[in-house]
C-alpha cells in the first residue's frame, strides 16, 4: 500500500512550464531532461515495487531533517521485519560492479 505518493517536482513542472514557452538554455535544458527521466525511472520503480505480493507500507520522497541537515529519501519500504531504503536512479548503459563499486562498459 503507498501510503505517501510520488509527484513531479516543483522544480521539474516550473522547467517544463517554461521549456513550453521559450527554449531553455543549453544547461537548463539538460537539467530538465535529467529531471524529468529521473522521475520516470522513479515511476517505473514503483510499479516493479506494487507488483511485488509482499505485505508493505511504501512512503515516496520523503524529506527529513537532521541535525541541521535536509536530505531526501526517494522510496522508504518497511515489511513486517525490515525497512528499506531506496536511492532511485534511472541510467543508461551497461554498468558492472567490481568490489562494491560500479562501472561503466
Amino acid at each position: 500500500m503507498i501510503i505517501k505518493p510520488r509527484f513531479e517536482s516543483v522544480e521539474l513542472k516550473i522547467l517544463k512550464y517554461l521549456h513550453s514557452r521559450m527554449n531553455l538554455p543549453v544547461k537548463e535544458e539538460q537539467h530538465s531532461i535529467n529531471l524529468k527521466k529521473g522521475f520516470q525511472g522513479e515511476q517505473k520503480f514503483d510499479v516493479w515495487l506494487m507488483s511485488m505480493t509482499i505485505d508493505k507500507l511504501i512512503l515516496n520522497d520523503l524529506l527529513l531533517e537532521s541535525n541541521n541537515t535536509v536530505f531526501q529519501i526517494d522510496t522508504l519500504l518497511i515489511c513486517q521485519d525490515h525497512l528499506y531504503n531506496f536511492e532511485v536512479k534511472n541510467y543508461e548503459g551497461d554498468f558492472y560492479i567490481e568490489d562494491d563499486r560500479w562501472y561503466t562498459i
